[in-house]
């Protein structure tokens, strides 16, 4: 990479003089990253011979080993925050999020199945037959279910739901591991510090319970350097190409976490702009042109699948009434230990946890990100423009009205001023902007923590004079008070960071036993019973509340039947985006006997609905297997369709003479 020198001033400490000062002039390549201090990016490290310094080396082997533990240990915390699924993985969910983790094992087997029969993955009539499900317009993971296909037909989504959600959490240790190291930070233990934090903190860790596409964060610190790398002179193609690249792969996981990113990085260069208006000016034209290189591949590689989601099939606008507009982070979950933490209780769920954990710092790190901006703000770029970030996101994630300690105050948040119906900004959720906030506190503790490893080193000696000759027999002295007390603050930074940290360790996430499908659905007993283009009916019929074991039925058997329902987002009657499908009358007698555990009574409009329902659904079986209300359930659909037949472990009532 082509770079010229510019003079910055190093951060060295010198005798009588406040340790952050900045001392003998040091000059330092300027690093074509528009909004990274160059004093700051060791990665390319200079010093012109001509100071009589030799610049600084680091043994060969020594950053190729610390990078290979680095990984190990994330990889090690991955497998300790799944750690009770492998207990028993092929008969446990999350006990937070059941139908979520449910449905994303169902997603696992959705990618499998696509490139098995070669069908369109974009689109999916396996769940909600016969409307099916529109793919784009839900959190399909396929840029992780599609290429993982081989293995999840070898090892069952049960087992790659397991291990995916750990090695997510790991490689997106990782990737901001190498980010920070390679363009930010010197200090491999800097590095370690802050992408342990990026790929671990507990509001990431909270999602990993039943939502693995807010973990699978690994390619968005490549997409940051990219982007930070945008005004490198005679290489806008190149970081264009892998920019859109990039970008074009992550909304392929998770389009609400890349717009995150890109409102981060908005933020992120009009900081750097106003603080660097000369150099900004210099690289302007060049980053225009990546940027453009970038969005146009990114545009043309998507633009179909975009266009899918937005009028394809089951396509839909917004979700109904703008139903996550209210869920803004509490203030005081800034200051309070997650579950999931060493820390954490679960007693604090039923007060502010009622939204999602997304910051939930503790009070140790609030206090120790607040002292470390204090000390590094004044004489780092990166340190105000993370600064810059958890103030603006902070503010952002309040939503419409302020939360304090679980109650709604008067106070008005700035999404009081935000229209429900705003496009894109209709599906967000104001506290997962405070997403952007945990980034910026990984970024700070890297920061922080190589601060104190620079700090540490002692000043380049200056030329003696006469003056100096006087007091030499003084300045051994100094020299070595001064070095103690280096030492001792260095020490006592480690000390409040590691503390700080270590109530937020992770825990194992909580997860719960779930029973088996039917023999008669694993063995293939239902084979006999739906021919092609006829419908497999569960009871419960599977919903967002209802209906968790009856989902996983067409998950583990590889989706060879389409059963009706779901737990996913469709449009209702008006366009506007619900959770499951419309509910039929019987789905919705099904419900409710559910709820009060009493057959109601059936009238003869109660049969006819039902038949109607199932011509709709296209269905040839009913089946009801092992069920908390199996009596119930079993007695309401006798009165609905007649006496059922028992078939290996399930009732079963073939209703193909009917429909």
């Amino acid at each position: 990479m082509t770079a010229t020198t510019t003079p910055f001033r190093a951060a060295v400490p010198s005798p009588g003089r406040d340790r952050f000062a900045t001392t003998s002039p040091v000059r330092w390549p300027v690093v074509a990253v528009p909004v990274v201090d160059p004093s700051l990016n060791p990665s390319s490290l200079q010093v012109d011979d001509t100071d009589g310094a030799d610049p600084p080396r680091r043994p060969r082997r020594r950053p190729a080993r610390a990078d290979l533990l680095a990984i190990g240990a994330y990889a090690l915390l991955g497998v300790l925050v799944c750690l009770n699924y492998w207990g028993d993985v092929q008969h446990r969910v999350s006990s937070h999020l059941p139908t979520d983790h449910s449905w994303f094992e169902w997603l696992f087997a959705h990618g499998a199945y696509s490139v098995r029969h070669l069908e369109n993955p974009l689109f999916t009539a396996r769940q909600n037959a016969p409307d099916g499900v529109n793919m784009m317009a839900n959190t399909s993971l396929l840029g992780v279910t599609l290429p993982l296909a081989p293995l999840t037909l070898l090892l069952g989504p049960q087992v790659m739901y397991a291990l995916y959600l750990g090695a997510a959490l790991s490689a997106t240790a990782a990737t901001s591991y190498w980010a920070l190291s390679r363009h930010l930070v010197r200090s491999r233990g800097a590095a370690f510090v802050g992408g342990a934090f990026l790929g671990f903190a507990p509001g990431i860790v909270h999602h990993a319970n039943g939502q693995p596409n807010f973990v699978s964060n690994f390619l968005l610190p490549l997409i940051v350097v990219r982007v930070l790398r945008l005004g490198e002179p005679g290489r806008w193609r190149r970081n264009g190409v892998a920019l859109g690249l990039l970008v074009a792969y992550q909304i392929f996981i998770n389009e609400e976490m890349l717009l995150l990113t890109a409102m981060a990085c908005l933020v992120v260069v009009v900081a750097y702009v106003v603080q660097r208006p000369r150099v900004a000016r210099e690289r302007a034209g060049t980053f225009l042109a990546a940027i453009s290189v970038g969005g146009g591949l990114a545009l043309l590689l998507t633009a179909y699948p975009i266009w899918y989601q937005f009028n394809g099939p089951q396509a839909y606008r917004g979700l109904q009434g703008g139903v996550f507009h209210n869920w803004g982070e509490d203030l005081v979950a800034f200051v309070t230990f997650a579950r999931d933490t060493a820390a954490g209780d679960e007693a604090v769920e039923k007060t502010i946890g009622l939204t999602e954990q997304n910051t939930w710092f503790g009070w140790p790190l609030v206090l120790v990100g607040l002292v470390a901006l204090a000390l590094l703000v004044r004489r780092s770029v990166p340190a105000r423009i993370v600064a810059v970030l958890a103030v603006v996101f902070t503010v952002a994630s309040l939503g419409p009205k302020v939360r304090f300690d679980g109650a709604e105050t008067d106070v008005d948040g700035p999404w009081a001023y935000v229209p429900d119906d705003l496009p894109l900004v209709e599906m967000m959720m104001p506290t997962r902007l405070s997403l952007i906030v945990v980034a910026a506190v990984g970024v700070l503790l890297a920061l922080a923590w190589d601060a104190l490893t620079r700090d540490g080193r002692p000043p380049v000696p200056t030329p003696r004079t006469g003056a100096d000759d006087a007091t030499a027999d003084d300045a051994p002295t100094a020299a070595a008070a001064d070095g103690s007390r280096r030492r001792v603050l260095r020490l006592v930074g480690y000390a409040a960071i590691v503390a700080a940290l270590l109530p937020l360790f992770p825990r194992p996430l909580p997860a719960q036993r779930i029973d088996p499908p039917p023999h008669f659905i694993t063995s293939g007993g239902w084979r006999p019973y739906v021919p092609a283009g006829r419908t497999l009916v569960p009871v419960p019929i599977p919903s967002n509340v209802h209906g968790l074991p009856t989902l996983r039925w067409s998950a583990l058997t590889g989706q060879e039947f389409p059963i009706p329902g779901g737990y996913f987002i469709g449009p209702n009657q008006l366009g506007e985006g619900v959770f499951g499908a419309p509910n039929r009358p019987t789905s919705t007698l099904i419900y409710a006997t559910m709820d009060a555990d009493e057959v109601p009574e059936i009238t003869a409009e109660n049969r006819r609905q039902a038949e109607e329902d199932l011509r709709f659904w296209r269905a040839s079986v009913v089946v009801l297997g092992a069920n908390p209300r199996e009596a119930v359930l079993r007695d309401l659909m006798t009165a609905l369709l007649g006496p059922p037949q028992r078939v290996d472990d399930v009732w079963v009532w073939d209703v193909r003479d009917r429909v």
